[in-house]
């Protein structure tokens, strides 16, 4: 099952490991290996990539931030086949990300020039960056009927779907809520009418992609490559400004 139906799916810039993601998926279906133990390789993924990154093995960390990303995906894929949709996926999914998102920017601040208060702003921008393409994403889902795991108001803790445990999904929450509540409120003090408005183009999507951690993870990826690690940080920073720009755009339509 797809996130969204055929009709309304557009391209998704930060998506670009899910071919790969699939077949990885495919490979595991009937396999004992769950979606958890998929997101616990794409967590080990993003250490190693941290590690290369402090140490300047740049074209390691690189790879090692790909297949992230790919297995970022592959953890989804993976409960869609298996049917085995849950709310401590989707919450350990994101609170991995949240982890390594601190890794990459402490790690960046430490082997750059850049101030650590540079560094807590772009790391700031990244996130937000990221909720408002994860908002406007759910509220696609939510709407056409797609993959609805994740809501677009997460204001209180979830019922546990069929095989699993209350108990963690009440852990994870309290902790998604910890870390990403504040983020969430930014987003929806801004534009908490987008739920309401008209149907997000594919076009706005497109460009909202941009934002999603695959993208950033191929951007940090080519700029390390580059021997550009001293401008990642203000490059976000800098980018964090086309949050205004889209929903502006947004509010326009």
């Amino acid at each position: 099952m797809s996130k969204l139906p055929d009709d309304h799916k557009f391209l998704d810039l930060s998506d670009y490991g899910r071919p790969m993601a699939r077949i990885i998926a495919n490979r595991l279906k009937k396999t004992t290996i769950t979606p958890i133990h998929v997101t616990f390789g794409f967590l080990c993924s993003g250490v190693i990539a941290v590690a290369c990154m402090y140490y300047s093995y740049n074209w390691y960390a690189a790879f090692f931030f790909i297949l992230k990303s790919i297995l970022d995906a592959a953890d989804g894929e993976l409960a869609r086949i298996k049917d085995t949709p849950s709310y401590t996926g989707r919450y350990f999914d994101s609170l991995s990300d949240f982890v390594l998102n601190i890794l990459i920017f402490v790690v960046l601040w430490h082997i750059t020039n850049v101030e650590f208060g540079f560094a807590v702003l772009a790391f700031l921008g990244l996130q937000l960056q990221g909720t408002l393409y994860n908002y406007y994403y759910v509220i696609l889902r939510n709407k056409f009927h797609g993959d609805v795991t994740s809501r677009i108001f997460e204001s209180g803790t979830p019922v546990a779907m069929l095989g699993e445990h209350q108990r963690n999904v009440n852990v994870l929450f309290w902790w998604y809520r910890i870390l990403y509540g504040s983020f969430d409120r930014v987003i929806y003090k801004l534009d908490g009418e987008a739920a309401n408005g008209r149907h997000l183009p594919n076009w706005l999507m497109t460009a909202v992609s941009t934002f999603g951690l695959g993208f950033q993870l191929l951007i940090i990826s080519v700029m390390l490559v580059l021997g550009w690690a001293d401008y990642i940080i203000p490059f976000f920073i800098m980018y964090s400004l086309f949050i205004f720009l889209f929903i502006a755009i947004r509010k326009s339509l």
